[in-house]
């Protein structure tokens, strides 16, 4: 499943195993990298206006209730200056047209002084609907027509980079965005079982297919998840669609099926996601006062649930809002996996896993924070890789499904593990277990209203069904009427994180790598920036983090040699693969990459990570 609009290459291996790629989306929204072709009309056979050059797409166009209306909040940031700016959703524009694309009248537009990650808000001033307007760009003085989407705002008076404004404000012709998902089955159904559509043209691959597997990655995983809770995996006939399942580094559901959602959303304040379930089994969620439900219950029902391997890491619990999942709205217990379900977390990792790179000094430049025009990361970028894992999985699901073989056993940080082991605790410095002194982490990170963004209960109104997930939101913004309660890993002396599956960067590491980052500047500042890790390098030399004050070993303290480092990893992988968590083809490309690495092996080394010392 391609991510917004994007594309997804289909591995190797697979091709390898005669397997067949189906690309198929599901945004159904009409907005920036998922805005419509012009010939998304043109159907088969391709005649007249559309025959030429090659007028064939692969959309569906998602219908429109023309000349409804509603209220949605759209939210500028660390913007300034006297041109406009858009109404944006993550990178893509907001996927509405105001009422009155010529008037203002009715709208609300606040600036915030300051927000905590935990939503306390500093309000600040209320702008008069006379020094500002809908336009299409340019300035107040001189704006351009709104005629295609973003929509952008005009102030008369131009934007200061150190507030948050914040519309509310009338919209129209929402997008009936469950077709997405209903399209997305019936494609799968189709080349499954079907022998033609319904312009008589042959399905290509019609009786070849043995079993399905769907795989979506970050807000297309959420997809999956969402997908099956609305019991979509099973199709118009009663028949399942996919016998397995893969949302990797996906952390809750998306909003797909509600009026005005956002799917381009990642969850920053007032957007929607997080409703309703989010775990698989059946559990209470006492918080939010909501009826006990999970995501598997109406496949369950059916029939129809597919076996499901789930993937992530540090960055989908500290900004994307995964332990929920794992521990319910009220943590006081781990909720036990279905059958069906494996589960693996990549320790200390950030999202889609890094560049992989084996350095003793990576570049010193700050991680890029995604979402809406955030900005940057003080912390180097997180090179903890995901790819050895992400390529045992796939093997392993497809032989779980294929062949019967149970994938390896499932690891993730626990509130009560093997031996009363707690992996999973409070999100505060001390119940973490995170080393004082190291270099670029202030104490004020770990505080509340910086550290690990939260789960908020909205109240959406009273036509909005909290646990389905749909119906109208009413109350734009939403008042937040509970901070769920987030947990996170615990850490070990270095400052990385315990409980997932063995890694090399885990047990054998050139430093402290993080699951968040810390924003550099802007209205964010000194906060967890958004879904982004980070990297603190080990010093080389004893007395070089003497000298900083570093409580975390050198490099010269852990490995002594270049050679010492080459075996610490040779160890560590074949940890990892004798456990079934590496494929022997990445164990054996991390040794070798350790060995031609630079770790204690520059040219003035002599092999050693302290040349001068005895």
């Amino acid at each position: 499943m391609p991510n917004r609009g994007g594309n997804v290459a289909f591995p190797a291996d697979s091709f390898a195993a005669n397997d067949m790629h189906l690309l198929s989306g599901w945004q159904g929204d009409n907005a920036g990298a998922t805005r419509l072709p012009a010939n998304v009309d043109c159907k088969p056979p391709y005649v007249g206006p559309c025959a030429a050059p090659v007028f064939a797409n692969h959309y569906v166009k998602t219908p429109v209730l023309n000349g409804v209306t509603g209220q949605i909040v759209g939210r500028i940031v660390n913007r300034s200056g006297l041109n406009a700016q858009p109404l944006n959703v993550m990178g893509n524009p907001i996927p509405y047209f105001p009422v009155d694309v010529n008037s203002n009248a009715g709208a609300t537009l606040v600036t915030h002084l300051h927000e905590t990650v935990n939503g306390v808000i500093t309000l600040g001033e209320t702008i008069p609907n006379s020094d500002w307007k809908f336009c299409g760009g340019g300035t107040f003085a001189a704006p351009m027509p709104v005629t295609a989407l973003p929509v952008n705002v005009c102030m008369k008076n131009g934007f200061d980079a150190a507030k948050l404004y914040q519309l509310s404000y009338t919209v129209k012709n929402p997008y009936v965005l469950g077709t997405g998902t209903a399209a997305f089955r019936d494609v799968g159904s189709f080349f499954r079982y079907e022998t033609k559509d319904d312009f008589g043209t042959a399905n290509p691959i019609a009786g070849a297919i043995k079993s399905e597997i769907v795989r979506g990655s970050s807000q297309s995983g959420n997809f999956i998840r969402h997908f099956l809770f609305l019991g979509m995996n099973e199709d118009e006939a009663g028949r399942i669609v996919h016998e397995g399942a893969w949302p990797l580094i996906a952390g809750r559901r998306v909003a797909n099926n509600s009026r005005w959602g956002q799917p381009d959303g990642v969850l920053e304040l007032y957007q929607m996601g997080s409703e309703g379930p989010q775990w698989w089994h059946s559990f209470p969620d006492r918080v939010r006062d909501l009826h006990p439900g999970g995501i598997l219950d109406r496949c369950q029902r059916s029939g129809t649930c597919p076996k499901i391997v789930e993937t992530f890491g540090g960055a989908e619990v500290f900004a994307l809002k995964m332990t929920p999942s794992w521990v319910g709205t009220d943590p006081k217990n781990d909720i036990p996996l279905p059958d069906n379900v494996r589960r693996y977390y990549l320790p200390s990792s950030t999202h889609g896993g890094g560049n992989g790179a084996t350095t003793e000094n990576p570049a010193n430049v700050g991680a890029n924070c995604p979402g809406n025009n955030w900005g940057t990361g003080t912390l180097r970028a997180n090179p903890v890789p995901a790819t050895g894992l992400v390529n045992r999985m796939r093997a392993a699901l497809r032989d779980w499904v294929v062949n019967g073989t149970p994938p390896p056993p499932s690891r993730w940080p626990l509130m009560l593990g093997a031996k009363n082991e707690r992996n999973l605790v409070e999100p505060t410095k001390a119940a973490m277990g995170f080393p004082s002194g190291v270099p670029g982490i202030p104490d004020s990170i770990f505080l509340p209203e910086n550290f690990v963004f939260p789960v908020f209960d909205y109240d959406w109104g009273p036509d909005y069904d909290h646990f389905e997930a749909s119906g109208v939101p009413g109350n734009a913004p939403p008042p937040i009427l509970h901070v769920i309660k987030m947990m996170v890993p615990r850490v070990d002396a270095d400052g990385n994180e315990l409980g997932g599956v063995p890694t090399v960067q885990r047990d054998a590491p050139l430093g402290t790598y993080l699951g968040w980052n810390i924003t550099a500047s802007g209205f964010h500042t000194g906060q967890v920036c958004n879904y982004v890790g980070g990297m603190v390098p080990f010093f080389k030399t004893k007395a070089q983090r003497l000298a900083a004050g570093d409580p975390r070993l050198s490099l010269e303290e852990r490995y002594g040699t270049h050679a010492g480092y080459v075996g610490a990893v040779t160890a560590a992988a074949n940890n990892a693969y004798s456990q079934g968590y590496l494929l022997a083809a990445d164990r054996d490309a991390l040794i070798a990459q350790a060995a031609a690495s630079d770790v204690c092996n520059q040219p003035t080394d002599g092999g050693k990570c302290n040349p001068a010392a005895p």
